[in-house]
């Protein structure tokens, strides 16, 4: 995919839907709220204004800190009209965590929710560099309203004339491995993502609705709910909410999406919810979609045969920006990632950096337009992820004679027992398959004589007793995946840790 050098984002993804006539046409809707395309482009003009009206250079960072409402957008790309970068920030975090990201970041405005206001608003006059908030969606008491100063901003904008290598927004990484990172991505990566995820595997058309549990702010998210759909004209959904199994089937029954974008632990949260069945859902559901984290083999094939619908199993990054490594609707084999999609190239490199072979465990290399630019301000750790062309994922896999990679866990993960390697994932595979099972999180654990086994964090099904599981599980194990996988340990929970987007934090019970 060849990208003009003076490009920006903001001109493929609104304007020339306009330009093509889907000016009246939803591009969003979220509650009682809806934004046309045309809609979209007016107010990012507005937007554009507003932020230099504000003394916001080009270049220059704010901070989006809103939940996935019809604002969201409006920001995002009315930041990239005027050559700002938007900082995207999840919604879930403590006042330290914002603290680290607004020092770090640098961001001279701010625009937030008014709900998450209270978290913030003690940190914002020690932020040097934070000279503006502006709230949305609520009482903003001494702040500045969004929507009342864009009604006064002038709707016609000149776009920043921005290059495609240039900056368009950052992400912060989601923290499952430790403190997150600033990952700088470009104005041509998301229609790079959209042109083979979008396009080619999913075959998104301009008539189909795409509604993402996971949040904007989450490269997954943003992919999903943005850049896939509007490439090609689509409609999403936007969700503010908490997603819950219930939450989610509200919103799929009143707005009936044709692709669901979930994660593992929501799928397998909807599977033991009763009231999760085709009827509650969406009638014109065609296909569903899982990445952030690998997908139990057992939870896509119990949703396949309760929901009628697939759900395609897949890898990404926030580094790689979207789903770099997929199953295919016509190609699906569950407890694999599936295989490479065009406009990516995959290796399995040993500790060497020499090639594996068949069925070999080695660390996943990808190589695609959409990589990120670096982490901000992290050098050495740039340097150690973004190798060239390659990309190291951190993630472990084994790929098969037929191309299929299998996940085996993240680098750090990985353990072995008597000289032979253990995949956590696997082993959490086994265990999830049991019925008394909700989820569960592996470990590397010390013995007494400090020789390393596993041990396993068990999350059950409602109403399901402890009494007798540990025996089960481990004979479970043994006879599933091999007699010296079984976990010594296992640890009965009430929840799991999580990082905001899903994702297990693995370090978090490594003690």
């Amino acid at each position: 995919m060849d990208t003009p050098r003076p490009y920006n984002a903001v001109s493929d993804f609104v304007d020339r839907n306009v330009e093509q006539g889907l000016g009246d046409k939803l591009a969003f809707i979220e509650g009682k709220n809806t934004l046309t395309y045309g809609a979209l482009q007016t107010a990012t003009y507005k937007m554009a204004n507003l932020l230099r009206s504000m003394g916001i250079k080009r270049e220059a960072r704010v901070a989006i800190l809103m939940h996935d409402t019809v604002d969201w957008p409006v920001v995002y790309w009315g930041a990239l009209r005027a050559g700002v970068v938007p900082v995207c920030l999840n919604t879930l975090l403590t006042a330290d965590q914002y603290e680290y990201m607004f020092t770090d970041s640098r961001v001279e405005a701010l625009f937030v929710s008014a709900g998450l206001l209270p978290v913030i608003e003690p940190l914002i006059p020690q932020m040097g560099s934070l000279h503006q908030v502006v709230v949305v969606d609520g009482d903003g008491q001494d702040y500045p309203d969004l929507q009342t100063l864009l009604e006064a901003a002038d709707d016609t904008a000149e776009t920043a004339d921005t290059c495609s290598d240039e900056t368009a927004f950052w992400l912060y990484s989601s923290g499952s491995t430790g403190a997150p990172k600033g990952v700088r991505h470009v104005h041509s990566s998301p229609m790079y993502v959209a042109e083979h995820f979008g396009k080619q595997v999913l075959e998104l058309q301009p008539g189909d609705i795409c509604f993402s549990a996971a949040k904007l702010f989450f490269a997954y998210g943003y992919g999903a709910a943005m850049a896939i759909p509007m490439a090609v004209g689509a409609t999403a959904v936007l969700f503010a909410g908490r997603p819950t199994p219930q939450t989610v089937l509200d919103v799929m029954n009143t707005y009936n999406p044709t692709l669901f974008f979930g994660v593992p632990t929501l799928y397998a949260a909807m599977l033991a919810d009763n009231s999760c069945t085709p009827q509650n859902g969406s009638s014109r559901l065609r296909l569903c979609i899982s990445a952030g984290e690998a997908l139990p083999e057992d939870v896509g094939k119990n949703w396949a045969k309760r929901m009628n619908v697939d759900i395609l199993d897949g890898i990404g990054s926030t580094e790689m920006l979207h789903v770099f490594l997929s199953n295919w609707p016509d190609d699906v084999n569950y407890g694999t990632s599936g295989k490479e999609i065009p406009g990516y190239k995959l290796r399995l490199v040993d500790e060497d950096g020499s090639e594996v072979g068949v069925d070999e465990i080695g660390e996943l290399l990808v190589s695609g337009g959409s990589a990120a630019d670096g982490y901000w301000n992290q050098r050495a750790k740039s340097r150690a992820t973004f190798a060239g062309e390659w990309t190291h994922t951190g993630d472990k896999y084994t790929r098969n004679e037929q191309g299929y990679y299998t996940y085996c866990g993240r680098t750090d993960d990985m353990f072995k027992v008597s000289g032979r390697w253990v995949s956590p994932f696997e082993v959490e595979q086994a265990l999830v398959a049991h019925p008394s099972v909700l989820e569960v999180a592996v470990v590397a654990h010390e013995d007494d004589e400090n020789l390393t086994k596993p041990k396993a964090f068990v999350v059950l099904n409602s109403g399901v007793s402890q009494e007798g599981l540990f025996e089960l599980l481990k004979e479970h194990v043994k006879e599933s995946v091999g007699p010296w996988k079984y976990p010594r340990w296992i640890d009965f929970v009430d929840d799991l840790p999580k990082t905001a987007t899903g994702k297990i934090q693995r370090f978090k019970l490594r003690v």
